[in-house]
């Protein structure tokens, strides 16, 4: 019996010992958390930003201080160290994120003045032209004619005009020696108004054909440019994205197009007019200025940072969105920025 005693004994708890501390360092943990969440975001680096710059004090003045104390085995300590710590604790110096996308300020789809049969294309996607290229022709059968007709009608008032200097300086030497005649009553007056009538009617003829020719010049210059037309040239220098015509296909800029119709022959992009668009909330539009510096990162190549500026805020805002739109300029050329690309910027402090 004293046995089975003893076993119950050390079976019961011990309610006078002192309970074992734990689950401190848990709570303490929990607190942490809930702390760094409420922090989370845009307003916890916004608070925390002194405490950055601090720490970056701090280290400078740590660095400095062992900068000073000698070490054993070096006689000198290297400043470059000290500099490159410093940039490791800076803090952030971006005050904003925007997305927007790449745009051509010069863009263009080419189209004729007129409408005409297409008989040539001298183009294709990717290819780049220079301003005054030719891009395409049309059928100019006829503006030909009417180009040969012109200057035909040129000639033959030009022969007009030399038929009337011929007659009216015979009629000047009739006049004179009926003139004459008449002063010797050789001569009947009506014969000498006669004469005198004939050089005012060639006169008036001579004018009135150098008035045809110029008429005739005239028009034959605008059949020559009527001519013109028809061939579509490069408005500036570019590349050729778009390629939207065929040879055999009709082209009229005031079609709205489809069937064999086209309102053009294709689309040029000047890639030296790249820049960068973005929309920026209302709400942070106060962060913006003209000139400010701004890194961007293409989405199709997100470790590449290429330096920009703001060229402008556009004074409107969009209602449905309540954004501002931003244009930026882009500071390096590459043939890697393509119009319509995704990219991803980032505005920098004053």
């Amino acid at each position: 019996m004293a046995e089975k005693s003893d076993l119950l004994n050390q079976l019961k708890i011990d309610r006078t010992a002192e309970p074992e501390k734990k689950g401190i360092s848990w709570i303490a943990l929990t607190a942490v958390a809930a702390v760094s969440i409420a922090l989370g975001g845009f307003g916890a680096r916004e608070f925390l930003a002194p405490v950055a710059v601090e720490a970056a004090t701090g280290a400078v003045k740590t660095a400095k201080r062992a900068a000073t104390k000698p070490v054993a085995g070096s006689e000198q300590t290297s400043d470059t160290a000290t500099v490159a710590a410093v940039r490791e604790i800076a803090p952030d110096n971006k005050i904003l994120n925007a997305s927007g996308y790449i745009t051509a300020r010069r863009i263009a789809t080419v189209s004729a003045q007129l409408t005409g049969l297409i008989t040539e294309v001298n183009v294709e996607e990717g290819m780049t032209v220079t301003k005054g290229q030719i891009l395409a022709k049309l059928d100019d059968a006829v503006a030909s004619v009417n180009l040969r007709f012109a200057e035909a009608q040129i000639t033959a008032n030009e022969a007009r005009l030399g038929r009337i200097h011929a007659s009216l300086a015979e009629a000047k030497r009739v006049l004179v020696r009926v003139s004459k005649l008449s002063d010797a009553d050789f001569s009947s007056k009506a014969s000498l108004t006669r004469a005198q009538a004939d050089v005012e009617g060639l006169s008036a003829d001579l004018v009135s054909a150098k008035a045809d020719i110029a008429v005739s010049k005239v028009e034959a210059q605008r059949q020559r440019e009527r001519l013109d037309d028809h061939t579509i040239r490069a408005p500036f220098d570019g590349i050729v994205t778009v390629k939207n015509a065929q040879p055999g296909e009709i082209i009229s800029p005031g079609s709205a197009g489809g069937g064999f119709t086209r309102t053009g022959i294709c689309t040029i992009v000047d890639m030296a007019s790249l820049e960068i668009e973005v929309d920026v909330p209302e709400a942070f539009i106060g962060r913006v200025f003209a000139d400010q510096k701004v890194e961007a990162n293409l989405d199709a190549y997100p470790d590449w940072d290429i330096k920009a500026s703001v060229i402008a805020i556009i004074p409107t805002a969009d209602r449905a969105k309540a954004t501002v739109r931003v244009r930026i300029r882009i500071e390096e050329s590459d043939n890697r920025i393509l119009p319509d690309m995704g990219v991803k910027v980032a505005f920098f402090k004053a």
